[in-house]
């Protein structure tokens, strides 16, 4: 049974006669403390806020004057007390609790200013198991909760942001703050420990090796409002985990107007797919369009890499994303411009290149300082009616497979070189995907189809258009080598395959009907390589 409430009405201005500061991250306190005193509130704080707000000559009372008990236990103990959080949770319209305040001596406070030990930095950071939990917060979290519930009576500031809009409203108001400012104060405070507490229960899982947790929550904080989602009619917003892999979420942006929620979106797979190719081998570009690649390719050089990548899919390119996994160069810069392009991302960016870049003001550039890590552990989300569907990251990397060779005849050493080529980028198309590949390049990719065969069709379409378009005797998938991310149920997508002209196949295996499909290759003296592992993207 629910906690019956009394239905006492909330009054709409409360006061501010009082308030309590006690905060970690100390970005404009002082100015905010002086303006607080200014407009005659009296301070109370704890700790090294006191200290600070008393250095810069403000008068104030340290907690342990309310609670008439010291803080204790290296200032772990300090605003737990019934003196606080009386002060905090009391109904002052409430006759028994207006009593039980008086009665015990319990002074009001109608503003609350605090913010948390920074776990989410130390966990960042490195640090060992005991630092971590040192920065586990309790006081706080149990203060800014009493002060968010009892928002009838108390105002609770979590984001030094907020310091300005209270100021102001405290000077329309005459000194006072209105329900519904106490209320949004309010909502943005139990977020703030909802996301907390969601960053600690996450490390304790990790930290545990407890892959399914019993209760699993995800936080974040907003860093953009978007125009809208991915149609017109839909809101967006776009939230940091504070995860610190590179990629657009830890991406600074150069030049160019704001992300949209599709931009976000192919901008992520773009940059995921490229962090495969190690940037000592070589040069690596990949094009996205609506989250899948119409275009990847290895080269001595970003230029040479993006003219092969391009030349896979040049239609589909048109208005697309371009990654790479090397800092952006001048030379390169010119050719990715000639095209409409929506976003470059990249390691870095030379400022030759940027300036190059900045001559397209609508095109967004965006440097990551780094490249995401393949083969990195990692959690991702997705979100279904009633619940979430939570999954490890696809971190399985061809490299590290083993590669088993099913066919009579194996494949030639560029043929291999090509399948490990193909079989990276066919983990980053959706699935069923297809993809030819020839001399580290893509020259077909077929994807998000229902069936495997239409995927391997497709694929073979878009290379002859390809073909057409630079004015080619035949399409590239003539001598290619194709990579599927799951295996051939049937062998007429093997098939469909071989008529396109590929030379090599690298799958997962696993079909009942693998046995056909061997023999479907060998029948064409096809290579075939079983690699074990799926990769489908959904």
């Amino acid at each position: 049974m629910a906690v019956p409430a009394k239905n006492i009405p909330a009054p709409d201005l409360v006061p501010v006669r009082r308030a309590l500061l006690s905060v970690f991250d100390k970005t404009g306190l002082i100015d905010f403390a002086k303006a607080l005193a200014a407009a005659g509130i009296e301070l109370v704080s704890t700790g090294g806020t006191a200290k600070a707000i008393a250095e810069a000559g403000l008068g104030v009372r340290d907690v342990s004057e309310l609670t008439g008990f010291p803080e204790i236990m290296d200032g772990r103990v300090k605003t737990l007390h019934p003196s606080v959080h009386g002060a905090l949770l009391g109904v002052r319209d409430d006759p028994e609790h207006a009593k039980a305040m008086h009665d015990h001596h319990i002074q009001p406070i109608d503003l609350v200013v605090s913010n948390l030990y920074p776990f989410e930095d130390v966990r960042r950071s490195g640090a060992g198991y005991a630092s971590i939990v040192e920065n586990i917060d309790i006081g706080g979290p149990a203060m800014i909760r009493a002060s968010a519930k009892n928002h009838a009576y108390v105002a609770i500031v979590t984001d030094p942001a907020d310091y300005a809009s209270v100021l102001n409203a405290l000077e329309m108001n005459l000194g006072s703050l209105s329900l519904d400012f106490r209320k949004k104060l309010a909502a943005k405070a139990f977020a703030r420990t909802a996301t907390y507490d969601a960053a600690i229960s996450g490390w304790f899982a990790e930290a545990l090796e407890i892959e399914h947790p019993t209760w699993r929550a995800f936080g974040g904080r907003l860093d953009q409002v978007m125009r809208y989602g991915e149609n017109p009619h839909q809101g967006a917003g776009f939230y940091l985990s504070g995860d610190k892999r590179p990629g657009v979420a830890t991406a600074r942006q150069l030049q160019g107007k704001q992300l949209s929620y599709n931009n976000i979106n192919d901008t992520d797979a773009a940059f995921e797919l490229v962090g495969e190719f190690d940037p000592a081998r070589s040069a690596a570009i990949a094009i996205i369009k609506h989250a899948n690649p119409c275009g990847v390719a290895e080269g001595a050089t970003l230029k040479a890499a993006y003219a092969k990548a391009l030349a896979c899919d040049p239609v589909s390119a048109f208005g697309g994303i371009v990654a790479m996994n090397r800092v952006l160069d001048a030379e390169a810069a010119e050719e990715i411009v000639k095209t409409f392009t929506e976003v470059i991302i990249a390691p870095g960016a030379t400022d030759e290149a940027a300036a190059i870049v900045a001559a397209k003001k609508n095109l967004r550039l965006l440097v990551a300082g780094g490249l995401p890590d393949s083969r990195a552990a990692g959690t991702t989300v997705k979100s279904v009616a009633g619940g979430l569907l939570v999954q490890s990251r696809d971190n399985a990397v061809v490299d590290d497979l083993e590669l088993k060779v099913v066919t009579k005849r194996a494949p030639t050493p560029a043929e291999m070189a090509d399948l490990k080529f193909a079989f990276r980028v066919a983990k980053h198309v959706k699935s069923n995907a297809i993809v030819y590949a020839k001399d580290s390049a893509t020259v077909g990719i077929g994807a998000g189809q229902m069936s495997r065969v239409d995927s391997s069709r497709i694929a073979a379409r878009k290379a002859l258009d390809a073909a057409e378009a630079a004015g080619l005797a035949e399409p590239l998938t003539k001598g290619s080598v194709v990579a599927s991310d799951a295996f051939f149920p049937f062998a007429d997508g093997l098939l469909s395959a071989i008529e396109a002209g590929a030379t090599a196949v690298i799958q997962p295996g696993g079909s009942m009907r693998d046995d056909d499909v061997i023999a479907a290759a060998d029948e064409h003296g096809i290579a075939m390589v079983f690699t074990g592992v799926r990769h489908f993207r959904h």
